[in-house]
């Protein structure tokens, strides 16, 4: 079957396309979580460094954290 896919160039393998397409929506998840643990990651290392005891600031700072990622995320990471 090789041979017919080399002589015909309108032929598409889907189980291949499928296959593909499969592994690179695994991907984006995986970046996502990835994305989302590395948020997580500065949040805490941010509130136990510099604001442990006080609870406002620390909410108000947290809330900035995550607009900052989320319109990282948004600007440079979507996919269409």
């Amino acid at each position: 079957m090789t041979w017919f896919k080399i002589l015909n160039p309108d032929y598409i393998d889907f189980a291949s396309a499928f296959h593909f397409s499969s592994k690179l929506q695994m991907g984006r998840q995986v970046a996502n979580v990835l994305y989302v643990v590395a948020m997580v990651a500065v949040i805490v290392g941010v509130d136990f460094v510099f604001f442990r005891n006080r609870f406002w600031e620390r909410l108000a700072v947290n809330v900035g954290i995550v607009l900052v990622f989320v319109a990282f995320y948004f600007r440079f990471l979507r996919r269409p």
